[in-house]
């Protein structure tokens, strides 16, 4: 699809400049390829539990999925939370093993794994004698026989076309288009993409959009048409039935509509999306420091930004609350919502947001919590260390299994319990740890958790750090601040190993005196700051603290 010379990004379907820092695919994304006579659609989906809704929002346009998985590493929560929805859909999966030239790669005791979990799952028979192909995305082979690599990708190709039916749509009925995906274009206004279910569509045709769930009438026309080939957008002039198309023109439409022609407006039943499970309070910045840093700092410009994420992502739920300056958010996970933190400060955001919450359920007198399924793979000499953390965070152990002096280990433990692990965890397995979780189910109330061991320095006055003050504060815990910070009055500025908070005067300077002793003038030795990331100060929060963001500091 590229030139042979063309200039391509690492991991190109991955644009968004968060996805490229982190490795990740937060978005679903649409692509298409010509092989042969074939013109193939291809939607690549996020793997992370907490970006479930891109899945389950694009499972209508597809009519078959490749399962992706790792050779070395497994199936992992997310593998089973995709191919559940991907059975649920019945639609026809392709069981694709990659990274097969990985030197401790696993292929046949991951292909077992692989059809446990379709057992697991209650996969038909049909579904059950998926094929497999062996791959090596970066090396660009693909292969039928696990121990032959291939020397390019034809074999994957081949066993898409023979074993993923082409789109059913008659195109002589009226147009039908449910909206999978929506986003906004300076130039073009509103974009709308999905997949025509049936009929054509034309530029200038007149549409009316409505909904299966609430009533909708919107009537418009059609003013541009694309499709996707490679990595463009191209202009197009008619679109088919099994198509996968763009169209411009329609303001007011949002994900979950469905475009019709003016002679038949029945709507299309719409995927219901997985309700979220932690909350946040967003809210308007209010610190001694406020509004010295943000472009968008009132109550008006917060509301409109998330309401207008809440339209885009539908994992994603907004609400107001008794005080005009702040908002409940709720989302899928912790990584939604600092993903979501982060957008907002690049964009020019400051605000303040609240320690993460799990959202409760009450069922016959009886209240429920969410319940996660955790994955650990960790070298066999931290298990003590994993098991004792996993007994005061209520995780119930449900199978372990060794391979290569490392230990996979699976977990059921109440999400809440999770909240803060993630920095303890890398540094109990000193960074060789692998965690994956994934929702499960709402079960009963496990009792209280302990929310953290620690706690923390506060700043004892308004001002700017002082070399001297934060050598005599680093006595007390580490110090998350460098001399020239500028920090107020309540400040939280380091972490207190013995679990009270404690005031520490980090403005503090030396006083001269006329006696002087060989040695008293030495440069002062500080201990280097722990640099906090985003996800670390959400895990570090406590119930009356507040993370204050801004576009230059958190």
């Amino acid at each position: 699809t590229l030139r042979e010379n063309e200039t391509v990004d690492e991991r190109v379907m991955d644009s968004n400049a968060i996805e490229k820092e982190r490795g990740i695919t937060i978005l679903a994304k649409t692509t298409a390829i010509n092989y042969k006579d074939y013109r193939i659609n291809i939607l690549d989906t996020p793997g992370h539990a907490d970006f479930g809704g891109e899945v389950e929002r694009i499972m209508n346009m597809v009519d078959g999925v490749l399962l992706v998985v790792d050779a070395y590493e497994g199936t992992m929560p997310q593998t089973r939370f995709v191919l559940k929805k991907a059975l649920e859909a019945g639609v026809t999966p392709i069981l694709v093993v990659n990274k097969i030239d990985k030197p401790d790669a696993r292929i046949s005791e991951v292909q077992d794994e692989i059809l446990e979990l379709f057992l697991d799952l209650d996969a038909n028979e049909e579904q059950l004698n998926s094929p497999f192909v062996y791959c090596s995305a970066r090396q660009g082979h693909s292969s039928l026989d696990p121990n032959n690599f291939g020397t390019d990708m034809k074999p994957l190709f081949e066993t898409i076309i023979s074993h993923i039916p082409a789109p059913s749509g008659d195109k002589e009925k009226p147009l039908k288009m449910l909206i999978s995906a929506a986003e906004h274009n300076d130039f073009v206004g509103r974009l709308v993409v999905g997949k025509i279910e049936q009929g054509t569509a034309k530029v200038g045709d007149s549409i009316v959009v409505t909904n299966y769930h609430e009533p909708r009438n919107i009537r418009g026309k059609i003013v541009q048409l694309f499709e996707f080939v490679g990595l463009k957008r191209v202009p197009l002039e008619i679109g088919n039935a099994g198509d996968i198309v763009c169209i411009a023109g329609i303001e007011e439409a949002q994900i979950g509509d469905t475009v019709c022609s003016p002679l038949d407006t029945t709507p299309i039943p719409f995927v219901q999306i997985e309700k979220p499970t932690v909350e946040m309070t967003f809210m308007v910045n209010n610190s001694p420091f406020a509004g010295k840093e943000g472009k968008f700092v009132t109550s008006r410009h917060l509301r409109e930004r998330l309401y207008k994420e809440a339209i885009k992502d539908l994992s994603l739920k907004v609400s107001d609350t008794d005080s005009a300056d702040a908002f409940t958010v709720c989302g899928r996970g912790e990584m939604h919502l600092s993903i979501l933190i982060e957008n907002m400060r690049r964009d020019g955001y400051e605000f303040q947001v609240s320690m993460p919450r799990v959202l409760f359920l009450e069922e016959n007198g009886k209240k429920l919590e969410p319940i996660d399924r955790l994955i650990i793979d960790v070298p066999a000499d931290c298990v003590g260390t994993i098991m004792s953390k996993m007994g005061t965070r209520k995780g119930e152990l449900i199978q372990m299994t060794d391979h290569n002096s490392r230990m996979k280990m699976e977990f059921f433990i109440p999400e809440r319990g999770l909240f803060g692990f993630k920095s303890e965890f890398l540094t109990d397995t000193r960074g060789e740890g692998i965690m994956n979780s994934v929702f499960h189910a709402y079960e009963e109330y496990k009792g209280p958790i302990k929310r953290r061991e620690f706690g923390s320095l506060i700043a004892f006055e308004t001002g700017e750090a002082i070399t001297y003050g934060l050598f005599n504060a680093q006595e007390r815990g580490d110090l998350f601040i460098t001399p020239g910070t500028q920090v107020y009055s309540g400040m939280v500025v380091g972490q207190n190993p013995k679990g009270d908070d404690i005031a520490v005067n980090v403005c503090k300077k030396k006083h001269l005196s006329n006696c002087r002793s060989s040695g008293s003038d030495d440069a002062l030795r500080l201990i280097p700051p722990r640099i906090m990331s985003l996800e670390d100060c959400i895990e570090f929060l406590c119930d009356d603290e507040l993370l204050e963001v801004t576009p230059k500091n958190i």
